[in-house]
């Protein structure tokens, strides 16, 4: 016979999880969607692996061509490899990270990229980003929200964005030297448009 307390279900309480123990699996298991699958890059092609890798992660994508942005993973549009060209991002609430960065290095046609409420952004994921030459040819329009781990270093990074038209930032605490910030990039950029809401 087997014994009753093995029967009864167990509950565990809040005061028996180990603080930090729940933040710990959130961050590995968000640090397991960003893993980067080059094999599959190399089968699938980079816009389809990208896609996987943001709406897996939470950011939506919208296709050049296309007017409604894709938002469920499992309705991912298939069909002939080269179809569906990524033309914007809107990563609000996502947790894209540094590592899944490399998704980006074969998207030729990016436009528009939205970073709000991303609490895995930093500064290193801008230097990454701005160093990507296809993002340097086609960004054009680029929003930082809400991203605390961001400074005025990820910020100047973003100078080597050659053909980006607006740039809007708000909400940065760590942006401190706005002002010289700012400067830097249109010195390095005269056609830059930059919106700030930082107070």
């Amino acid at each position: 016979m087997i014994p009753a307390h093995i029967l009864r279900p167990t509950f565990i309480s809040k005061k028996q999880i180990r603080p930090g123990a729940c933040r710990y699996f959130w961050g590995w298991l968000n640090a397991v969607f960003n893993k980067v699958d080059y094999e599959r890059i190399k089968d699938f092609g980079p816009d389809r692996a990208a896609s996987e890798w943001l709406l897996r992660c939470g950011a939506h994508v919208r296709y050049k061509g296309f007017e409604r942005w894709q938002q469920d993973y499992n309705g991912l549009p298939t069909g002939p490899l080269g179809k569906f060209k990524i033309q914007a991002i809107n990563a609000t609430d996502s947790c894209i990270m540094y590592r899944g960065f490399d998704h980006l290095d074969g998207l030729e046609h990016v436009e528009e990229i939205k970073l709000c409420k991303c609490i895995y952004i930093e500064d290193t994921c801008l230097e990454r980003m701005s160093k990507i030459e296809n993002l340097q040819n086609s960004l054009r329009r680029l929003e930082i929200i809400s991203c605390g781990n961001v400074t005025d270093r990820g910020i100047i990074a973003l100078n080597t964005l050659r053909n980006l038209e607006y740039l809007f930032l708000s909400d940065l605490p760590g942006i401190t030297k706005k002002q010289t910030t700012v400067e830097m990039l249109q010195t390095a950029n005269p056609s830059l448009h930059v919106e700030l809401d930082l107070d």
